[in-house]
């Protein structure tokens, strides 16, 4: 088992926003947070749509939905609900972590704007890792000294699966069923916690909330690209200069986070994402990254060395994809633990004969998007480990040491 350095202090490449103040790694108490970022903001309804539209805000978890659309769907008044999904179940990903734990405060002014503006008082916040959430309970008791507030603010602790993070799985979790997706596309505005309207979202798309209405939409926009602007917190893994947690402007050219290394494979996205060879050309544009075929998703970029053997990390996460399967439909309970045991035989030097049959009969036939993701992982690795899969079968190995540097953990850790 493996995990990510989550000490190391994050930093910022270009200007601090949502990290200002804590890239020393010092948590912002209440007092610092407030000469950082001002006074607590309020927004109606359609104000905060007109703003999150301005600026094109897209939210920072895996489907990059546009916030403005989801808050538009939303009802307002007292049956509402306002979740904050902290779950940050990609092992790879410590972004959400590191703003819990270091800017809780600008968290909870996301949270609190989003409440007011539906008109609702209750705010859950869902998180599974125990730093992030003590750090987050003090700042609801820091509030309650200082900035006394109506909304009750609840933050929960939540076993952690990788599955768990899916929005509807952390739903039911939070309502006392098994934290899996289930097969209904109802969606959380319609129907999510208590069967009530409920927005959720990320912990970063809160924070970019906060800071957006504290800055302005105009200054919000004054950097990063145009199409997208600001900035975005990511999760640099493996073989990179400097490992960890960064906020970087939008628009960034991703081989200015990949100065070496020409040629080595590089997943964008996380466990759910796509392997590739070549980053020129691409940059930190959800939109334009999606139609490319390689979408961010959790925020995580990872480059493995040289010097060991990629095709052992792809196995090893292949495998413990399968290890995280809800159980619930073929695809997921069947196809993803054949596809890891064709993995670890093209590891070994043996031909998989099916294992293109497989991913194919993976793909969108799951009742949720595990299996996709698990398939879009894998059948990217493919095609970007070429030369080294070919290596493994003409010698049955290729002689470099499994160096365990995509982050693994298993469930409850």
């Amino acid at each position: 088992m493996t995990t990510l350095q989550a000490s190391a202090a994050p930093t910022a490449y270009g200007s601090a926003r949502l990290l200002a103040g804590v890239t020393g790694g010092a948590r912002a108490d209440l007092a610092t947070h407030r000469s950082m970022h001002g006074p607590q903001q309020h927004r109606s309804h359609d104000a905060l749509v007109r703003e999150t539209a301005a600026v094109r805000l897209l939210g920072r978890g895996g489907a990059a939905f546009p916030v403005a659309t989801k808050l538009a769907a939303m009802t307002t008044g007292s049956p509402v609900e306002v979740v904050v999904n902290g779950s940050e179940s990609e092992p790879a990903s410590h972004k959400d972590r590191t703003l819990m734990t270091l800017a809780p405060h600008l968290v909870l002014d996301g949270a609190l704007l989003v409440a007011r503006a539906l008109r609702t008082r209750r705010v859950t916040i869902a998180v599974h890792d125990g730093g992030a959430h003590d750090s987050l309970v003090r700042a609801v008791q820091e509030r309650r000294t200082t900035e006394p507030h109506p909304e009750r603010v609840t933050v929960r602790l939540q076993a952690a699966r990788f599955v768990g993070g899916e929005v509807r799985a952390l739903l039911n979790g939070l309502d006392g069923r098994a934290a899996v997706p289930p097969g209904r596309r109802t969606l959380p505005t319609e129907q999510g916690l208590h069967g009530r309207p409920t927005f959720a979202s990320n912990v970063e798309t809160f924070a970019q909330i906060a800071l957006l209405v504290s800055l302005g939409a105009h200054r919000y926009a004054d950097i990063g690209d145009p199409d997208e602007p600001g900035t975005t917190m990511l999760t640099l893994v493996g073989d990179l200069a400097a490992p960890g947690v960064v906020e970087v402007p939008t628009g960034l050219p991703l081989d200015a986070l990949l100065p070496h290394g020409d040629g080595d494979p590089v997943l964008i996205g996380g466990y759910h994402g796509h392997w590739v060879r070549d980053v020129d050309g691409l940059r930190l544009n959800r939109s334009l990254l999606r139609e490319a075929g390689v979408p961010l998703n959790a925020g995580v970029i990872a480059r493995l060395p040289a010097t060991g053997c990629a095709l052992a990390e792809v196995a090893a996460v292949t495998s413990w994809l399968a290890r995280q399967s809800a159980g619930q439909c073929g695809p997921c309970l069947f196809g993803t633990h054949a596809v890891a045991q064709d993995v670890n035989a093209l590891l070994r030097g043996r031909p998989s004969l099916e294992i293109t049959n497989r991913l194919r009969g993976m793909t969108r036939r799951g009742a949720c998007a595990h299996p996709d993701g698990t398939a879009a992982f894998v059948s990217s690795a493919l095609t970007a480990m070429a030369s080294e899969i070919a290596v493994h079968l003409e010698h049955g190995g290729c002689g470099r040491p499994y160096l365990r540097s995509l982050p693994l953990v298993e469930d409850g850790s």
